[in-house]
């Protein structure tokens, strides 16, 4: 395994932002470590990569332990804190081989890198002429340097539109073909994009552990409806087979339904009875945003 975290808690002070959670990831994966903000995410990400100790459990990187062997798992893993470090007046190039003669690296790995990342037209440019996707592109550049077993990326996607969206997602799936990805976000579209596997947390704890086709196979059905009028949640509840209603805005409701029949007929009949107009009525799958909102939403 590449990351075995055990039981592990983290307070501060009084609060509690992990909840004795625990997980393993294989060499190869690309994992999405998906949750609301406040959740625990980035407070994983830091044990992970050594910058916090946790207050009980044990996080196993590569072999090595994050308290007793930090210095090991730092020099096996490549880490993208939310917040992009860079130093904006050195050039792309420059800033590089700057990190590359921390690690020892030879000039013909950092070429490597800048052409792996497609950093190739902006090498010789400073970094503060980059746009925000070619700044995110350097800090994964820097984090592959070494030829790191383990990608740790905090949030990699943040602030970036969507032409750069794609190009970072793509590049990370290409690394993820050789290396253990472990990335950190709140956009389930992001995980649905790049990865293999998806972890949510909520309120510091493991709320669910899958791999994407688990989710769309799920037995469950979802209506999306609107309707011209404000109706109390509990009415919806009275439909047969009902599992959960969500008021998602103004008059638009989800139900999640514990069946495969098709239930559209049943919410017309429902709307017509108590003399509500439809203003838009339709069937969607099993995903992951539906799962996320049934995990997050169960304690507000």
């Amino acid at each position: 395994m590449s990351i075995v975290v055990s039981n592990i808690s983290k307070f501060y002070n009084t609060q509690k932002a992990l909840n004795s959670i625990s997980f393993e990831i294989k060499q190869g994966e690309i994992v999405g470590f998906l949750g609301p903000n406040g959740a625990g995410k980035s407070t994983m990400m830091k044990i992970l990569t050594t910058y916090l100790d946790p207050t009980e459990g044990t996080a196993i990187v590569n072999g090595f332990d994050t308290q007793s062997k930090s210095i090991d798992v730092k020099k096996s893993i490549g880490y993208l804190p939310e917040h992009n470090p860079l130093y904006l007046e050195m050039y792309v190039r420059e800033y590089l081989e700057f990190n590359a003669r921390i690690y020892k690296i030879s000039k013909s790995r950092i070429e490597e890198v800048i052409t792996l990342t497609g950093l190739t037209p902006e090498a010789n440019k400073k970094i503060n002429q980059l746009s925000k996707g070619y700044r995110q592109r350097v800090g994964l550049a820097c984090a592959l340097l070494h030829d790191p077993k383990v990608l740790i990326l905090d949030e990699p996607t943040t602030g970036l539109d969507p032409n750069q969206l794609i190009e970072i997602r793509e590049l990370i799936k290409s690394i993820g073909k050789e290396k253990t990805v472990f990335l950190s976000t709140h956009i389930m579209q992001e995980v649905e994009a790049m990865c293999d596997r998806v972890i949510i947390i909520n309120e510091g704890e493991i709320v669910a552990d899958k791999h994407l086709n688990e989710i769309a196979d799920k037995k469950e059905q979802i209506i999306e409806v609107e309707f011209d009028y404000r109706i109390e949640e509990a009415f919806l509840l009275g439909l047969p087979n009902v599992k959960e209603v969500q008021n998602t805005h103004g008059f638009c409701y989800l139900i999640i339904f514990d069946t495969t029949k098709d239930m559209r007929s049943v919410v017309f009949d429902f709307a017509h009875d108590n003399k509500l107009k439809i203003l838009q009525l339709a069937r969607k799958n099993k995903n992951l945003e539906s799962l996320f909102r049934e995990l997050t939403n169960k304690n507000t």
